[in-house]
């Protein structure tokens, strides 16, 4: 996918702007990004002979779970008259049937919506359209989409279809949600697992779409927009369209930064957040929540910047155990040296007590009337938590008979009454009662 061109559309020229997950949208296998297994078993399939009666296609939004079927369904129909006459994976030239396969408006090529056709009508429909020949293609090919939707009966009435089907039609099924499609069904498909795509990938593609439509956006900007995607193509191409809209449309720039981003998604500038991290790793609840508060003054969400502090404790902890993860294309320079400085410094304990704490607080600031206030009071407990010592710590200086060097590093001794005295040193003895024996090694006067 080295030069990358607009997929063709029937749209007319006025018919308006299309967004870059449907201009660039992949129209070979090898347009495919992060896919190569499922590219690699079909390519295999299709050169000895060997092709199923239906597929399951199955992953997380934006993977190009509907886009493969269309690429499938268009090399099961492949046909340049005089070249090629049988089913492939080479897609290079465009064949008779390919533009209307690619914009969803073959006759042959059916797409059903299983959302809004869950019932036994819209399957009898299908079983008994199946009969019949395709009017102009080689095989008809039935993609139903989110095909967990579909009622017990609808699936029932499917499987003596499914499993001998004519050998005219062929089904494709889409789906996100995997465990709830009838294993009945499963065992009559091939499955195909489409996976996350890797935040490098997803690096790459948006830069070469960037240069594509003749707009320059920093690699950092590239890389936030990536993280935010999770792994999904069409979001990732989507809050490029947004950030291209944001950046040049509003405030006439050539180039789109990070800036521009950070401020689209209401993402706190990341070194700051890094800050932020390491007043509460030193244990500095006042300098933490200064920086919260000047953070928020500027627009960031409260959610956001737990969430950020949350991954940049997971990188954090990566760096410990895998230092390599600091050179992957979604890590910053700014996050991979100072990240790295901290992984020398901090304990996997203090990390994994960081993280659940920020679990949990995460989950309290989306619930609170006041998320800035919640956010403060995670901020608190992650800095007390830092303060602690660790129980090994603890311990030792207990052995070594140190009990007051482990009260001085206790954060509740802080804040001891005044006169000097701390809430250890008023646990004495009761006094005894005037004519009670004295305690065993206790002198009388």
């Amino acid at each position: 996918m080295d030069d990358l061109a607009p997929t063709p559309s029937s749209d007319t020229p006025d018919a308006g702007y299309r967004v870059l997950a449907r201009k660039y949208r992949p129209a070979t296998f090898e347009d495919l990004v992060g896919q190569e297994p499922m590219v690699q078993t079909l390519r295999n399939a299709f050169e000895t002979g060997r092709i199923a009666q239906a597929w399951m296609l199955t992953g997380v939004r934006g993977v190009g779970k509907t886009t493969t079927a269309r690429i499938l369904a268009r090399g099961l129909n492949y046909e340049i008259p005089g070249e090629v006459d049988r089913p492939t994976v080479n897609l290079d030239k465009p064949g008779v049937h390919c533009e209307a396969i690619m914009n969803g408006r073959h006759v042959d090529v059916i797409e059903m919506d299983a959302a809004s056709h869950t019932g036994i009508d819209d399957i009898r429909e299908i079983t008994e359209a199946a009969r019949y020949r395709p009017a102009s293609a080689r095989y008809k090919v039935y993609i139903i989409d989110e095909v967990h939707m579909l009622s017990k009966s609808a699936f029932n009435g499917l499987l003596k279809t499914l499993e001998e089907p004519p050998e005219h039609v062929k089904f494709i099924f889409a789906t996100t949600e995997i465990r709830k499609v009838p294993v009945t069904v499963l065992s009559r498909c091939q499955r195909f697992d489409l996976r996350r795509i890797d935040a490098d990938d997803i690096v790459g593609l948006l830069r070469r779409i960037a240069q594509s439509e003749a707009m320059a956006v920093s690699d950092e900007a590239l890389a936030l927009i990536a993280r935010a995607g999770e792994g999904s193509a069409r979001d990732s191409l989507s809050l490029l369209d947004q950030a291209m809209a944001h950046g040049a449309g509003t405030h006439g720039e050539t180039e789109i930064g990070a800036e521009t981003v950070r401020a689209m998604l209401g993402l706190a500038d990341r070194a700051r957040v890094i800050d932020l991290f390491t007043h509460l790793m030193k244990g500095d609840a006042a300098a933490a929540m200064a920086e919260f508060k000047a953070q928020y003054a500027v627009g960031a969400d409260p959610v956001v910047v737990l969430s950020d502090l949350a991954e940049f404790t997971h990188l954090v902890t990566r760096l410990k155990i895998v230092p390599e993860a600091g050179e992957e294309a979604s890590v910053t320079e700014t996050e991979r040296l100072r990240g790295r400085e901290l992984a020398d410094r901090l304990s996997l304990r203090l990390l994994s007590r960081s993280w659940q704490i920020l679990l949990k607080g995460i989950a309290e600031v989306q619930a609170a009337p006041k998320p800035n206030l919640a956010a403060d009071m995670v901020l608190v407990r992650l800095a007390y938590a830092a303060d602690l010592p660790d129980p090994e710590e603890a311990l030792k200086l207990l052995r070594d008979g140190k009990a007051s060097d482990l009260a001085a590093s206790l954060p509740a001794t802080q804040n001891a009454p005044p006169g000097g005295s701390s809430p250890q040193a008023h646990a004495q003895a009761p006094t005894p009662a005037p004519g009670a024996p004295a305690s065993v090694g206790e002198k009388t006067p």
